[in-house]
């Protein structure tokens, strides 16, 4: 008798363990299904073969080849174009099948007596037999209901549980005449269950039900194929084991080496080729591929380990799978139910919590726990919050769904009945954010004040009014018209601390979230006069009269983002001329490029306007480019150096504040107006907390994140920015072309360098232990300097990318080409050494 083995089948519920894999081919006890399907013919003296494929048909024509070597003769029927269904796909081979042929899915683990069930066939002289068995919940599969002579009179293909009419389910194992395939049309798809079987009854063709003693699993989806590999273990099912029993509940493969410290629990299976650590502990119930590691102390509860896994010491797995190639590194946990698709890694002490997950390829950081499934992207992040918040693609990365769940987050580590603030800007992807957010904070009992769409530094100055313990504002990203970024900020309108950071990481990634009872739920208030509190503030820190009496004319250019568009309201109110420009909104940021048309454009209106400068705002009211009474922008370092030296001229003795990157035109303007600088880490909140903490600071920030005027609110404000210069350039008598022009000529260049995120710590180590102590600053980054000349490099590891930024600042622009092309070249054959490509880079390439 020949034999059909049903092996088209994707396994779609299986995946990620099918997504290289046709689902025959996914090992119970290190061997495909498909294998111990053959075994079972073999058993039953049925050794002509015919295998109907379709999903990834080589991987099952490489394994078998023809048969030979398992003691069958196998041929291959592809379903090249099309799936033509259970019965279709046996139509596609009836001229193979010239006598009577048993029919097998190629998915299942069973135990069946098939010689009984041909025995029954032939003595009812029927034209199919369905071998079926009884399960106590029918749902999942097709219900068949027979006679007293076994006789079929009714299917259900799976039904609902109003409609459970037996517990009598078909196995998908078929005895067939060859003449039932007269009724099944050429080249069509079509499925026994729903279109021959129902065809043969009504024709009242003869057709039985056998109902089979013994196992039976169909392997439909993850938690099946996790029970069918227990019940293989503990013999509930009749299979070839691929090994020797060394005792009784242990098999072991050749070529295994198992520490003697290691403790093991039978029963258990541990293929060839292994290595299992010292002190390693494996649970009943463990099954272990061939060639695979498993590192000292880990600790193995009933986990699934396929071919080629490295697990290392430490590891803790609990009743998951691990799939061919995967590393679980040092003190990772992988849970109950998870599943890791091959050739990924799980890094050291990462958490794969329950039930997740994870397609091949995909990489979890060291350190991150992974609590939904990871299918699209490559990596897992250890952190929500980059260098500047939370910070991620619209609705891909940031979508309704995380919002919720990090309000929720952020909630939860604040006492219920606490009040938040948040705000955002006018766009439609940040209202749609904002509600999320306020949707997840509700729920864990936090109420909200909802300012809506208001500029940042409006938000940041009112949110110590409103008796708030913290704030959150939503905006396109200054920099990323494409990325939405979340900022929290603590009660004074400061972005919070790391340590806040971390709590709320903590509560993200643990989904340690408070649930509260609906008396509990958080309520929405929107508070009023927002805009009248910022004016207020606004005015009370201007010389309104020196504003009144300029006579000034400025172009603003808000480029399609208009939240901040209170200023001209204000300015008009002192006197000012404000012309606006781009004051419509565009639901879309602006690219660079367009950005600098606009910019373009500004200069040739301030220019025949003969305004006294004019200002590009941007990131929602915290940054601006200025240009000059001649068109000329002035941005970046320059803009950082004519802000100090126009706020310390009117202060002298000040304190400015500034970025550990900021050129030393800041130190030498401050010394020529006995002013004092504070560098700060490379972040806005250090920025903040800074200009907050230091006594007499007249002006904090840079001109590529904005500036902050502490007596005003700790934030970063475009617009009070932009009155004050009105305020200074009247009062000195001077234009921004003249200030520009008496500044000190400083060379400061950057390189960006990619630099993986595992070499980033040696690479800092390294440079602090090849430089003099004394000639090194650690505020952020690496800085090495040369006190004599106020030359100096900075190595500086990007907090969000796996990128090293370098910076050269010197009087001398060949030092800076030369000093930043060898610092490059370090950097980069450092990274390249570390991974193994070339020698260690050379010291004595690093004397400043």
């Amino acid at each position: 008798m020949r034999a059909v083995l049903m092996a088209g089948g994707s396994g779609t519920r299986l995946r990620p363990l099918t997504c290289d894999l046709p689902k025959p081919m996914v090992p119970i006890l290190n061997r495909p299904i498909a294998e111990h399907i053959i075994n079972l013919l073999k058993r039953h003296h049925i050794t002509e073969v015919v295998a109907t494929l379709h999903y990834l048909p080589d991987v099952m024509r490489d394994y078998f080849q023809d048969g030979s070597d398992f003691g069958v003769q196998m041929t291959y029927a592809v379903e090249e174009d099309q799936p033509l269904g259970t019965a279709g796909c046996v139509k596609n081979i009836a001229e193979l099948l010239d006598d009577t042929f048993l029919v097998i899915s190629g998915d299942s683990i069973t135990d069946f007596d098939l010689s009984a069930a041909i025995e029954f066939h032939k003595r009812q002289n029927s034209k199919a037999t369905l071998v079926l068995t009884r399960v106590p919940n029918p749902v999942e599969f097709g219900v068949v209901i027979t006679d007293e002579q076994m006789r079929i009179r009714r299917f259900l293909e799976k039904p609902s549980t109003s409609e459970i009419f037996s517990d009598t389910v078909n196995t998908g194992t078929y005895i067939l005449d060859p003449s039932v395939l007269e009724y099944l049309p050429v080249n069509e798809e079509c499925d026994f269950s729903k279109d021959l079987f129902p065809l043969l009854l009504a024709k009242n063709e003869p057709m039985y039900g056998y109902i089979a003693e013994g196992y039976w699993c169909d392997v439909g989806h993850l938690d099946a194929y996790r029970e069918a590999q227990y019940d293989a273990l503990h013999q509930k099912v009749e299979l070839d084991f691929a090994y020797a029993e060394q005792k009784p509940g242990l098999w072991v493969g050749q070529n295994t080496y198992i520490d003697p410290t290691a403790k093991i629990e039978t029963p258990a299976i541990i293929g060839s080729n292994c290595r299992i650590g010292p002190r390693v502990t494996l649970e009943a119930g463990t099954v272990i591929g061939d060639n695979v590691t498993v590192g000292a102390d880990a600790d193995l509860k009933r986990p699934i380990l396929w071919n080629g896994a490295i697990i290392g010491e430490e590891a803790h797995l609990r009743a998951c799978v691990i799939c061919r190639g995967t590393r679980v590194d040092r003190r990772a946990h992988v849970l109950e139910g998870a599943v890791v698709g091959p050739l990924s890694t799980i890094g050291e002490e990462a958490l794969v919590s329950p039930g997740v997950r994870v397609w091949p390829c995909k990489r979890i950081e060291s350190g991150a726990t992974l609590n939904i499934n990871l299918i699209w992207g490559q990596t897992a992040q250890r952190n929500l919050f980059g260098q500047r918040g939370v910070q991620g693609l619209a609705n891909i990365d940031i979508t309704p769904e995380f919002a919720v769940k990090l309000g929720a987050a952020y909630g939860s580590t604040l006492k219920p009945g606490s009040q938040v603030a948040i705000s955002r800007d006018q766009r439609s992807i940040s209202r749609m954010v904002s509600r999320a957010l306020i949707a997840g904070l509700m729920s864990v009992g936090v109420h909200v004040q909802n300012l809506e769409h208001t500029a940042i530094p409006i938000a940041r100055l009112v949110i110590p009014t409103l008796s708030v313990v913290g704030g959150i504002h939503v905006r396109v990203h200054p920099d990323r018209p494409d990325y939405i970024l979340i900022e929290i900020f603590n009660s004074q309108g400061i972005n919070i601390s790391k340590g806040q950071e971390k709590k709320i990481e903590g509560a993200y990634f643990k989904e340690d979230l408070r649930r509260s009872q609906i008396h509990e739920i958080g309520n929405v208030g929107y508070p009023s006069q927002v805009n009248d509190l910022y004016s207020t503030g606004f005015t009370r820190y201007l010389n309104i009269e020196a504003i009144r009496n300029s006579g000034s004319k400025v172009v603003i250019d808000y480029g399609y983002s208009v939240s901040g568009a209170v200023l001209p309201q204000l300015l008009g109110k002192f006197g000012c001329d404000a012309v606006v420009l781009n004051a419509s909104l565009n639901q879309m940021g602006l690219s660079t490029h367009e950005r600098e048309g606009l910019l373009t454009q500004l200069g040739h209106v301030v220019e025949a306007l003969r305004a006294n400068f004019g200002a590009q705002v941007s990131a929602n009211g915290e940054q601006l480019i200025l240009v000059d009474e001649s068109g000329i922008p002035i941005r970046g370092e320059m803009l950082t150096a004519l802000m100090v030296n126009v706020m310390l001229t009117a202060n002298p003795r000040g304190t400015v504040v500034v970025p550990v990157q900021a050129s030393s035109a800041v130190e030498q303007i401050a010394r020529r107006h006995d002013g004092k600088v504070i560098r700060t880490k490379a972040n806005p909140t250090a920025l903040m907390e800074a200009s907050q903490a230091n006594p007499n600071v007249v002006l904090g920030g840079s001109g590529e994140m904005g500036f902050i005027f502490p007596h005003l609110h700790p934030g970063f404000d475009a617009m009070f920015c932009m009155a004050k210069l009105i305020e200074m350039l009247t009062i000195q008598e001077r234009s921004l072309g003249q200030i520009r022009t008496d500044l000190p000529r400083v060379c400061h260049k950057t390189y960006t360098v990619r630099c993986p995120w595992t070499v980033k710590g040696s690479l800092m180590r390294h440079l602090v232990e090849t430089h003099p102590n004394e000639n090194l600053e650690l505020i952020d980054g690496v800085k090495i300097v040369n006190h004599q000349t106020d030359s100096w490099v900075l190595i500086l590891p990007d907090a969000g990318e796996p990128l090293v930024h370098i910076f050269a600042n010197s009087d001398d622009r060949d030092w800076v080409d030369d000093s930043l092309r060898k610092y490059r070249n370090y950097v980069q054959d450092f990274v390249e050494h570390e991974q193994g490509v070339v020698e260690p880079p050379k010291v004595e390439a690093m004397t400043s």
